[in-house]
């Protein structure tokens, strides 16, 4: 795994730290992104509504805000793509807040990197935000999400 510049910096707002390493940038979209601060290779936006176009590659998983991906199949499939770049690219995963719905998808891609899903959530509001995952119906998500990347 690269740790070098292409990697985000451990220490830096946002940055959660997985098991395994990979860093990876959680962020809320309502407040500005810091000019000074490094930009992501690739974004994912939770949102109930297309983003604007960001400069870096990015996706976008359809999801209102307090629920759940309109499509989990999909979700899963993008969830995995920036787990598997955060290896050795800043990746940067984000919504309106930066809590609910990306503490929710930072905790899936923990339990991608070897957190068992019962202890996804508590991992990401200790390493994260204290605030992580809003809903019983988004912590119920990510105890069913499944480890495996393939």
């Amino acid at each position: 795994m690269e740790t070098g510049a292409r990697a985000w910096r451990p220490g830096q707002p946002g940055v959660l730290v997985l098991p395994s390493g990979r860093l990876i940038r959680g962020r809320g979209l309502r407040r500005p992104l810091d000019p000074t601060a490094p930009t992501p290779a690739y974004g994912v936006y939770l949102l109930g509504k297309r983003p604007q176009q960001t400069p870096w590659e990015s996706r976008w998983i359809h999801w209102p805000d307090f629920r759940l991906p309109a499509d989990h199949r999909a979700a899963r499939a993008t969830l995995i793509e920036a787990w598997r770049r955060a290896a050795d690219a800043r990746v940067e995963i984000a919504c309106d807040g930066g809590r609910g719905r990306t503490g929710t998808a930072l905790a899936c891609l923990a339990v991608l990197d070897g957190v068992p899903p019962q202890e996804a959530v508590e991992f990401v509001r200790r390493n994260y935000d204290r605030r992580a995952v809003e809903t019983p119906w988004q912590r119920g998500y990510v105890r069913r999400f499944t480890g495996s990347a393939s």
